[in-house]
């Protein structure tokens, strides 16, 4: 059985010149990060302390090779912690146990229950009864809407690039039935194809926003503002201002294509045949596909109980701060996973819905990126080298206000992860972004969250995420038009997630 990343990889591809120019930047990487950490190392820089001064050094290196990719990101993850304790900045305790935070468990929970949907196809099943809806497939901006939507929501729940991997094919059969059946239509098919692919990969981008688990981010930047500020941010609360963002940007998205690509398209054929034969080679839906449904299921509603019985006005009874003791995030997504491995398929048999072996093939090195990003996070303030920061960089903001902040640190996410994996770059700008509202002494709230947001944008480039890689190798995402499409996008999503961060977060947080 295929894993995530097997899927992935059967379909990530780049042109020639891009993979030239990867390789000659993790080359790079491989020498100027090391020049960067001894120029830092041995360079004055200012009456700071030791420990601060030491701390720079290793964020300079970790940087570095987190925007050359020069190594795997969970290694360099992993060899900042490292380092800060060989440098003597911290002890290994210190520096390692952010590697055991809750919200890694988090991860592993949600990640199991995504591979679980993944094993047993559960994923395409939701896919494809959805474009099966009666009248969908006779209308191209219908297929569009459902497709959209299916790639959008599904990503609030699985992974971003997991999602894409799965939409890919669904897509590409679309495409290849439309190219059948409007053979005289030729230029308007294409302009559809290329809208069906950007929805694969921009649809996703944008869904993963909507939850905590929809991509890393958004839990780096939930648990960078629970260690380093105190402030706690629920799944529930966090979907109250993430969603809104999902479906605004979700509906411009569609907008965009509807004048651009799918209008004027005549279908001539019916597509819900297509999807119809698709549905019955999956056959009826199975007990392990029943089970997995089961533990989603249960794992969403013990997610969400906070914020229901905050909505009730019942947040503050004995019931409730005892379930929120009891039952964090983490903890509730263990269980979840847990109940996979006890709901049977077959009972006489023994079988049950996901084996050790099946688990064991999650994205391990996304828990470790975090896991290394929140202990770095934690370094540079306890050494003091935030608060050096965040008074240098406060010094030439012509304004310190917490909207001036949000967007000057939504906006270096965006950018940033047009270079960097949104992972890395949530790493790099968040702490940054706390820093520097500590030092300026507004709250940090709003420019951490427009932070998270922007570094889960990224749709310009093939290289900027791996939807956008995926989607390119598919021969009907020229790069100029990825580039225009997706620098319009960059643009209403910043100030989208400013916006709703500025009106929301008051209010939520």
């Amino acid at each position: 059985m295929q894993t995530f990343h097997e899927a992935v990889g059967a379909v990530e591809t780049f042109s020639p010149a891009e993979e030239q120019f990867n390789r000659r930047r993790r080359t790079a990487g491989l020498f100027l990060g090391p020049a960067v950490f001894l120029v830092l190392l041995f360079a004055p820089l200012g009456d700071i302390p030791v420990a601060a001064h030491r701390m720079a050094a290793v964020m300079g290196l970790v940087i570095t090779l987190w925007l050359t990719e020069a190594l795997p990101l969970a290694i360099t993850a992993m060899l900042g912690p490292c380092l800060a304790v060989m440098l003597g900045v911290a002890t290994g305790r210190e520096a390692l146990a952010p590697f055991a935070d809750p919200i890694i468990f988090l991860f592993i929970g949600g990640f199991m229950l995504a591979q679980a949907m993944f094993v047993h196809g559960l994923d395409r099943r939701i896919a494809y009864s959805a474009l099966a809806i009666k009248g969908v497939g006779a209308s191209a901006f219908r297929i569009l809407l459902v497709y959209g939507a299916v790639c959008a929501a599904m990503s609030m729940w699985i992974s971003n690039t997991a999602t894409t991997a799965m939409m890919f094919p669904i897509g590409l059969s679309i495409i290849a039935h439309l190219q059948r059946t409007a053979k005289n239509q030729p230029a308007a098919v294409r302009r559809f194809a290329l809208a069906m692919m950007l929805m694969t990969s921009f649809g996703p981008s944008i869904g993963g926003m909507g939850t905590p688990v929809g991509t890393p981010p958004n839990l780096i930047g939930i648990g960078m503002l629970e260690k380093i500020v105190g402030a706690k941010i629920s799944f529930f609360a966090w979907m109250a201002i993430g969603v809104p963002i999902v479906v605004v940007l979700f509906a411009y998205l569609i907008f965009q294509f509807y004048w651009t690509s799918s209008r004027g398209l005549r279908v001539t054929g019916d597509s819900t045949a297509m999807v119809h034969a698709e549905l019955a080679r999956l056959g009826p839906m199975s007990a392990a596909q029943r089970n997995v449904l089961i533990a989603f299921g249960v794992t969403v509603a013990l997610w969400v109980t906070p914020g229901v019985l905050a909505l009730a006005g019942l947040d503050q009874t004995a019931f409730a701060r005892g379930y929120a003791a009891s039952m964090p995030e983490g903890v509730a997504a263990l269980m979840g996973a847990f109940l996979l491995f006890v709901l049977p398929v077959d009972w006489r048999e023994r079988r049950f819905t996901l084996t050790w072996d099946e688990a064991v093939k999650i994205d391990w090195g996304i828990a470790l990126l975090y896991g290394g990003g929140l202990a770095l996070g934690e370094l540079t303030f306890s050494t003091g080298l935030a608060q050096a920061v965040g008074e240098g960089v406060t010094s030439w903001l012509p304004s310190q206000s917490a909207f001036a902040l949000t967007v000057l640190f939504t906006g270096a996410a965006i950018l940033v992860s047009e270079a960097a994996s949104n992972t890395a770059s949530a790493n790099m700008i968040i702490p940054i972004a706390i820093a520097v509202s500590q030092a300026a002494g507004v709250r940090a709230i709003e420019p951490v969250l427009g932070a998270t947001l922007g570094a889960s944008m990224g749709f310009m480039m093939p290289v900027s995420t791996a939807p956008n890689a995926i989607v390119y190798s598919s021969g009907f995402v020229p790069i100029g038009q990825m580039m225009r499409h997706g620098v319009m996008l960059d643009i209403v999503a910043f100030v989208v997630i400013i916006a709703t961060v500025m009106t929301l977060g008051p209010i939520l947080f």
